[in-house]
């Protein structure tokens, strides 16, 4: 039975609450920072009833209200921020003060308030466009290609540079694209998007249908976060690790071809030459060494959806945002 305590920040969002749910379940005492920017609250509601569980509206930029928080937490897991390409690329003066300068601020004013392990979420993308033939460790160059990225790659560089120099160890996840359900649904994510429209038989545009890129469940991320909080601390101090699986790597095409096996899929045009270059397989050798093994494919987690889709769920949109971060309301 596990007492020691998480601070998530963004814990509220698609991963945040699944992170939550199985830290809940393990027995962590779980604090969870949100300002529901995207207006999207109700996936909380039924948290506020575990004991273990703590809510405070609030973000990182709100000094006093962090120091506070901070005080006495084992581990603090920082997943937010504007999250994804599309948002920080329509919102770039924004996503500049909070995806850096506000998580900057953030990260420097930790230090002898916070004496436990720090986990900052990062992105696979950060490898942006790769040689066909190569995979991506973590000590493959860095090369982002959107605004979301090279936040991403600048507090990395942050966070490295402070080791020996803090009270706290910090571990840096190349989180792998995510999919699967979520109390906080999205599906403009790339296995969920694909699977809710060909299922819904809508018409889909693919775009450059033979790029990689790697996918994890999000269920996978949340045992992620609990492998680090038990790992060794030699193993995991101010080191980086590419978060997911080898086995998910897909292109676009092969995830079409996986939910056609479920669904009609006419619809589905296939294109060259969309406006997202990105291209990058990666190896997770790392993280598996680490005793990371996943637990849901590609395969699996569209057959969660199609199911979940089945029984009548997630056909409805209520507002912009329900499904997704498409747009920040004042």
């Amino acid at each position: 039975m596990s007492s020691k305590k998480v601070l998530l920040m963004g814990g509220a969002g698609y991963i945040g609450t699944v992170i939550t749910q199985h830290l809940l379940s393990k027995d962590y005492h779980v604090t969870c920072c949100d300002n529901f920017i995207y207006k999207i609250s109700d996936q909380v509601i039924p948290l506020l009833e575990n004991k273990n569980f703590t809510f405070k509206f609030s973000d990182f930029s709100k000094k006093n209200d962090i120091d506070e928080l901070v005080e006495g937490q084992d581990y603090i897991v920082f997943l937010g921020g504007l999250v994804g390409d599309p948002i920080t690329k329509q919102y770039p003066h924004l996503s500049q003060l909070i995806n850096f300068e506000a998580i900057k601020n953030f990260i420097e004013n930790l230090s002898n308030k916070f004496f436990g392990k720090f986990l900052f979420i990062s992105t696979c993308s950060n490898y942006g466009l790769i040689p066909e033939n190569d995979q991506a460790d973590e000590n493959y160059s860095l090369s982002p290609l959107s605004h979301y990225a090279k936040c991403k790659v600048e507090i990395e560089k942050l966070i490295l540079d402070l080791k020996d120099q803090v009270s706290y160890s910090a571990t840096i996840l190349r989180f792998a694209t995510a999919f699967g359900v979520s109390p906080r649904m999205r599906f403009d994510l790339t296995v969920n998007e694909f699977t809710k429209n060909m299922f819904l038989g809508e018409s889909l545009e693919v775009y450059d249908p033979d790029t990689w890129r790697p996918y994890c469940h999000t269920k996978d991320f949340a045992r992620i976060i609990e492998l680090v909080f038990n790992s060794k601390l030699n193993d995991i101090y101010f080191e980086v690790f590419n978060a997911g699986s080898n086995y998910n790597n897909f292109t676009k095409r092969g995830i079409v071809e996986e939910i056609q096996k479920y669904v009609d899929g006419k619809k589905v045009i296939f294109l060259e030459k969309g406006n997202d270059p990105r291209n990058y397989k990666v190896n997770f050798d790392k993280i598996k060494n680490l005793g990371f093994d996943n637990e849901i494919s590609v395969k699996e987690g569209i057959k969660e959806l199609v199911n979940r889709l089945n029984q009548g769920f997630f056909r409805t949109s209520f507002t912009i945002n329900t499904y997704g971060n498409y747009k920040i309301e004042k």
